[in-house]
């Protein structure tokens, strides 16, 4: 489902800034594949996930997600077959805009819009459903603005909107880290639940040794741009957050920070 060959991606080239944040990064993710990110500072997490999403242009090397070379395309264009979930709550929705209208917005991604714009007696039900699922009230809240949400109901909104068209894939990117920890369980088990749910191929960055052992079939360590360590399957639910200190120490990888390390 997406496959990266080769990249490369410097920012300030040539300047006394320049960073080398991918370097011959290759990576294949498998259809179904839950796979989780962890590295340290700079390590080129956020970068793969922004690579993939066509934030930027890469400097060499492809991007195919199902059989598509996208490296090509804009980010707008990849919209229509990617859903992505930020760090930050304010990202992702809008916030002057009502719950029902974002999840309306979010229904059309990928689709071409005229003036004739509305939400349908038959939507608006399906979008009451869909927010039951997330059991936070606010299927009874749809006409409220999304800005006066709470960071975490904002965030379990987004996930939402994300996988509403079930897209081909999801980028998760540090979508946690903002939230306190009780709030970030309970949308860490609202992803479980919408990429089991939809069989939806997802990458997860995240800050939290446990939680990339915790979730998903695989994992990936990146160090300097690159992906050091994968493990999956078995071996990946033997892991615990020693071994894959030991591991990642064994391979030349930074050690990672105190708050990669717990959280």
């Amino acid at each position: 489902m997406l496959e990266l060959k080769n990249v490369y991606k410097t920012f300030n080239p040539g300047t006394v800034n320049a960073k080398t944040a991918l370097e011959d990064l290759s990576l294949t993710l498998n259809e179904g594949d839950f796979v989780t990110v962890i590295g340290g500072n700079g390590a080129g997490k956020s970068t793969m996930l922004n690579a993939v999403a066509g934030a930027f242009s890469v400097d060499a090397g492809t991007i195919t997600i199902d059989g598509q070379n996208v490296t090509g395309l804009p980010e707008y264009k990849r919209a229509a077959f990617i859903g992505r979930v930020f760090q930050d709550p304010m990202m992702g929705t809008a916030a002057t805009m009502q719950i029902e209208e974002n999840l309306a917005l979010a229904a059309r991604r990928g689709q071409r819009r005229g003036l004739r714009w509305g939400i349908k007696r038959m939507e608006r039900e399906d979008y009451r459903e869909l927010l039951r699922t997330l059991d936070l009230g606010l299927e009874d809240r749809m006409t409220t603005k999304v800005g006066l949400l709470s960071g975490g109901q904002r965030q379990a909104l987004t996930l939402l909107m994300a996988a509403l068209k079930r897209p081909k894939l999801l980028l998760l990117d540090e979508h946690t880290a903002a939230l306190d920890p009780k709030t970030a369980a309970k949308v860490l088990a609202l992803s479980d639940q919408i990429v089991e749910e939809n069989g939806l191929t997802t990458l997860m960055v995240t800050h939290n040794m446990r939680d990339a052992i915790a979730h998903g079939n695989r994992l990936i360590m990146m160090n300097g741009g690159r992906v050091v360590l994968d493990i999956a399957g078995e071996e990946k639910k033997r892991l615990t957050v020693e071994d894959l200190l030991n591991r990642f120490t064994a391979v030349g990888g930074e050690m990672p920070s105190d708050r990669t390390i717990l959280g």
